[in-house]
């Protein structure tokens, strides 16, 4: 991961990232803003998108809690077919969704919330049931954090390094409504782990970044039991501890 701070670009070894402290973050830890320039071909080329279903994302520098937000997902053909065998084939599809997660059974959208523990979304009820069945990938070119210094707060700009490739946040998606005959509204959050040493001076949590191999796992739409989206998460995380130790 790099950082750019003031105008100067600083390397760390640590794996992940972080983003700009703010009200609406609960008290989840990362949060705030990220960036994402690429446009909507060049999503649709690197994440293998075989259904554009909200088209018109021309990116943006600070994306901010709130708004629309491209994500990828693979949904089935017929999600709530109760007979695997009637699902149909699993589609990976890119939609725009709300940042700022609504559990389905929410009375309201007062307080929507805009990241998710991995340590605890299998057991959250807020949580456990997007994480069995309705994880996404939200990419970012990096996103924006705050350290608190003496005399003010230094913001910084993390990436994955020069040119600051695309990265793929692991995300959670749900539907809720506000009433009976009330059109949808589909919100997303973005899983944060605790942060490595190395970048954990800046903040103490950072978003989950799944690896590029690892993206069709986290997508599978096929629903999984906690013990199996909790292994997947250690495997992630063991997997880019790894590489940044290899670098």
């Amino acid at each position: 991961v790099s950082g750019v701070a003031g105008g100067r670009r600083a390397r760390s070894r640590a794996p992940v990232l972080r983003c700009v402290t703010c009200d609406s973050c609960e008290d989840e830890g990362m949060c705030g803003r990220y960036a994402l320039w690429a446009g909507e071909e060049h999503l649709a080329t690197l994440f293998d998108i075989d259904e554009v279903v909200d088209p018109g994302f021309t990116g943006s520098w600070n994306v901010a809690p709130g708004q629309g937000v491209p994500a990828v997902m693979e949904r089935y053909a017929d999600p709530h077919a109760t007979a695997p065998s009637k699902r149909g084939e699993g589609k990976r599809q890119l939609r725009c969704l709300q940042w700022g997660f609504i559990p389905h059974w929410a009375k309201s959208d007062s307080r929507p919330m805009i990241n998710a523990r991995a340590e605890t979304l299998t057991e959250k009820p807020s949580f456990r049931d997007a994480a069995h069945k309705r994880r996404c990938l939200i990419p970012a070119n990096g996103y924006f954090e705050w350290q608190q210094e003496q005399g003010g707060k230094q913001p910084w700009f993390l990436s994955a390094g020069e040119g600051d490739p695309l990265l793929a946040f692991a995300g959670l998606y749900e539907a809720w409504r506000p009433g009976e005959g009330q059109p949808w509204v589909r919100t997303c959050a973005i899983v944060t782990r605790s942060a490595p040493d190395a970048i954990g001076q800046i903040h103490d949590r950072c978003p989950l970044v799944v690896p590029q191999d690892m993206w069709a796992d986290w997508l599978d739409p096929r629903p999984l039991e906690s013990p199996e989206v909790r292994r997947m998460i250690d495997a992630i995380v063991l997997k880019i501890g790894r590489a940044v130790q290899q670098e």
